[in-house]
């Protein structure tokens, strides 16, 4: 089969498609067919070397994949022919099969096709663990989402929607602002605008939000503890190098800044979070967004595109 392999971290460029063997499933694990791969941020930050953890090299990239199960370990829940996704592989998503333990492995909704499914656990975990493990948000909150046209950010609105949360979401194009309207933000901003800060304090009269979900820290935070709310809660999901701030900002409103990683989860978490993800899609609260589609040989130019302004849903691989 063909897979996309890292032998040594650095640039997008280090991404080569190789032939590799076929994965065999122990007794509870399965193989699955990949028909779409998730493309995340963090995916990049491990493909560079910069993450903490890093995989042993050489690796294939990719967390979340959705596809077809084609060989079942003689113990495993699911039979070939069942249509997945997947939070996890112990092979890698970016290849055109993926040995899966049966704990990583979920039915796939019928009202979402292969595409969305790839969008599922990355964005719908990361946003429900920041949401409600993280920042503990209560309904009637206000919760600012910067970037909320990417896969997180919209994952990361659709949930607080459905669970009572007032919502301000950010993108950088039209396009995306009316995305992120779509997606049900009770108010949309322009991150780029000159009077960004104005903008949400008024929409917030004043107080500024609850929560802020910050997919960008090292350009906003400094500017996160100006405006949170006493009390608040600023969540990192994301950061691309380092800022420059005042603690006396998050000292003066008893606010607070939290970092999270989605890959620090541990087994109870992961399952408590499978399973409000899953009740989401199932109720259809939850809508996964795909954006852009790439062929599986054209890894390098996605993970460019993820980093680039103007996300607008998730970006997928198709094998």
């Amino acid at each position: 089969m063909k897979a996309i392999r890292v032998h040594d971290f650095g640039s997008p460029d280090v991404m080569r498609i190789e032939e590799v063997p076929d994965p065999q499933p122990g007794p509870r694990q399965v193989v699955v067919a990949i028909r779409a791969a998730g493309v995340n941020p963090v995916d990049t930050y491990i493909r560079s070397g910069t993450y903490r953890k890093k995989p042993t090299l050489p690796y294939t990239p990719g967390f979340d994949a959705a596809g077809v199960v084609e060989l079942a370990g003689a113990e495993a829940r699911f039979k070939p022919g069942d249509r997945v996704y997947i939070n996890g592989t112990a092979t890698g998503a970016y290849a055109e099969k993926a040995l899966c333990n049966e704990e990583n492995v979920f039915a796939l909704p019928e009202q979402l096709d292969f595409a969305q499914g790839a969008g599922v656990w990355v964005p719908y975990a990361t946003a429900w663990y920041a949401l409600f493990e993280a920042a503990k948000a209560r309904p009637a909150e206000t919760v600012l989402v910067h970037g909320a046209s990417g896969g997180v950010g919209t994952a990361s609105v659709q949930i607080a929607r459905s669970l009572g949360l007032r919502v301000i979401g950010t993108a950088g194009s039209e396009k995306g602002r009316e995305m992120v309207r779509e997606q049900g933000a009770h108010v949309v901003l322009s991150h780029h605008a000159s009077n960004f800060t104005d903008q949400v304090m008024t929409a917030t009269e004043g107080r500024g939000p609850d929560i802020i979900l910050e997919m960008l820290a090292n350009l906003n935070l400094a500017k996160d503890l100006s405006m949170i709310a006493p009390h608040g809660r600023i969540v990192v999901i994301g950061n691309r190098g380092t800022i420059e701030i005042n603690p006396r900002d998050a000292m003066g409103k008893d606010a607070s800044i939290i970092g999270m990683m989605l890959l620090n989860k541990t087994p109870e978490e992961i399952a408590r979070i499978a399973a409000a993800v899953s009740a989401g899609l199932e109720n259809r609260t939850l809508r996964p967004v795909v954006g852009k589609q790439f062929p599986l040989d054209q890894a390098p130019r996605a993970h460019q595109e993820v980093l680039s302004p103007g996300a607008y849903g998730k970006i997928v691989l198709v094998p």
